[in-house]
């Protein structure tokens, strides 16, 4: 027995450490660049494929059992924390959206008819083009699907394990194209900018009903009534008479616009007067204030002081009346000089906030969403069910939505949310590539395989190319989101992690890729049932 063998048997045996080793090698080669393109932790699943491939050309047994535990786990972590990150965000859109997941399930559907028909005018029995299909979308509970209702355990599992490296390859390559139109986007978020007005009207406007009028994408932060006075932070009830000075905050057009209907742009500038009035960054570590809006904590009458923005994670937010704070955010608050302490003190200011994890909160969420997985729907004379990773999903995003039920806290920091989720997805990833490469021999060796793998490249193709032209030509989706929305229509996180690695984890990124996923995991294993039957 040579070393090498024997260091292979060993990791077999330890599959703990087999993972973590194939995370850290992976991991370091996915930060590899060809042509200014890494491929992030998809390297992870690739470096899996090729170990497992490898081991079980030597008879190796790589303890897939334990194995699939640790991914699972993964997985769950994974799709709860993307939905708790997602949550505030995706009800907002869907309303608007809903268009989209039309023409995504349309597209999958149509997928699977030339799934059916290449099988067909190939030669393939309909287990294979099943699996086949289950593999070039990258779906294991569809290929369990389709398993079960054709009553064929083997030839759907060569069929997935012979398309499902193209599946990934494949949707890699248009989250790539639709990343590189991506400083063409229009639905970036715009920068927030702070101006000094003097005020030239004699309208005596009051500060919310300006705000109000604008929609509450301003933000009114200081004033000064007259020229010995003091700066004072602005308040609802404030009347704003001519020459006062008062400081605006919101996107550059707005304020432009604001500039215009009161006044000029001042040389002067109040931020810069602290002498009675001072401003900092706080961070929300309370408990109590999670899951609450900036309106409930009323501020102006306990402290009369304001929060002008929000920090959270690496995107400022204008502070409108019905943000929910999450623990972890950091709030630019404006107040007198002696309130600043109290203040602080209120929010808890302690680094505490950037990492708790909330574990009854977090607990909850993934006991719900596994339960919710598990629940059976009944389809035609079966039933399916949706399974860990989809009811995680949704109860995430139900989670990050609501902030708070009662005492209740349902969210997290959004930095712990994005730590848990990269160590949860590169489980799965490892994983997932040794499942799939413990199949790769078998498949190859069938002379099936060409017909396998044209197939597959077909499928994956023209869901690719279809998703990127209907949103971008038909819907108008910036390449930043839709990259997301490919990774969600692929039901795939290794290229949601491409595409994060590529856009500084964009928010816009979770929000397609949550925005599309649960639709495509229903579809995904209907179309399973669908196909196992016709076999």
């Amino acid at each position: 027995m040579s070393a090498v063998t024997a260091v292979l048997e060993f990791l077999a045996k330890e599959p703990v450490l087999l993972m973590f080793v194939l995370v850290g090698i992976g991991s370091a080669l996915g930060e590899v660049r060809v042509k200014g393109v890494a491929i992030a932790a998809a390297a992870v699943l690739f470096i899996a494929i090729a170990c497992s491939a490898w081991t079980t050309s030597l008879g190796i047994d790589m303890a897939l059992e334990h194995l699939q535990i640790l991914g699972s786990f993964g997985l769950i972590l994974f799709t709860y924390t993307v939905g708790v990150l997602s949550g505030s965000n995706f009800f907002a859109s869907l309303k608007e959206s809903w268009r989209l997941i039309l023409a995504m399930i349309a597209l999958m559907a149509a997928s699977g008819v030339i799934a059916f028909g290449g099988g067909k005018a190939l030669g393939l029995d309909g287990a294979t083009a099943g699996g086949t299909f289950a593999g070039a979308v990258t779906n294991t509970p569809m290929l369990a699907a389709v398993r079960t209702a054709s009553g064929d355990a083997n030839a759907p599992t060569i069929g997935y394990a012979v398309a499902y490296v193209f599946g990934v390859l494949g949707m890699l390559f248009f989250a790539q194209m639709a990343l590189r139109q991506a400083p063409k986007d229009t639905d970036a978020p715009v920068p927030l900018v702070s101006r000094t007005i003097r005020v030239e009207t004699d309208s005596m406007p009051s500060i919310a009903a300006l705000e109000e009028r604008y929609g509450g994408h301003i933000k009114f932060a200081r004033i000064r009534h007259g020229e010995h006075n003091p700066v004072l932070a602005a308040t609802d009830e404030d009347v704003l008479r001519r020459d006062d000075l008062v400081t605006v905050v919101g996107p550059s057009g707005l304020v432009q616009d604001v500039t215009r209907e009161l006044g000029h742009k001042s040389s002067h500038d109040l931020n810069a007067d602290r002498r009675f009035l001072d401003f900092r960054r706080i961070t929300v570590s309370n408990p109590v204030l999670s899951g609450r809006t900036i309106a409930e904590l009323d501020l102006e009458e306990r402290f009369s002081a304001r929060i002008i923005r929000v920090r959270r994670g690496d995107v400022d937010m204008l502070a409108e009346p019905n943000l929910v704070l999450q623990t972890g955010d950091r709030v630019r608050v404006v107040a007198s000089r002696h309130a600043m302490d109290l203040l602080s003190k209120y929010f808890g200011d302690s680094a505490r906030g950037l990492a708790d994890i909330n574990p009854v909160g977090f607990a909850a969420g993934l006991a719900l969403g596994i339960g919710l997985g598990l629940v059976p729907i009944p389809l035609g004379s079966g039933r399916f069910e949706l399974g860990s990773a989809a009811g995680t999903l949704l109860v995430g995003l139900v989670f990050g939505r609501l902030g708070r039920v009662g005492p209740f806290v349902t969210t997290m920091p959004t930095s712990s949310s994005q730590a848990i989720s990269e160590l949860g997805l590169l489980m799965f990833l490892a994983q997932a590539g040794i499942a799939a490469g413990t199949q790769i021999a078998a498949a190859f060796a069938s002379g099936e395989w060409l017909k396998i793998l044209g197939l597959g490249a077909a499928i994956t193709t023209f869901l690719g190319f279809g998703m990127y032209v209907a949103m971008r030509r038909l819907f108008k989706t910036g390449g930043t989101r839709l990259s997301g929305m490919l990774a969600g229509a692929q039901t795939q996180p290794a290229v949601l992690a491409f595409a994060n690695a590529k856009t500084n984890a964009d928010s816009r990124v979770a929000l397609g890729y949550a925005l599309i996923y649960p639709a495509a995991m229903v579809t995904k294993i209907l179309l399973g049932q669908i196909m196992g039957l016709l076999a």
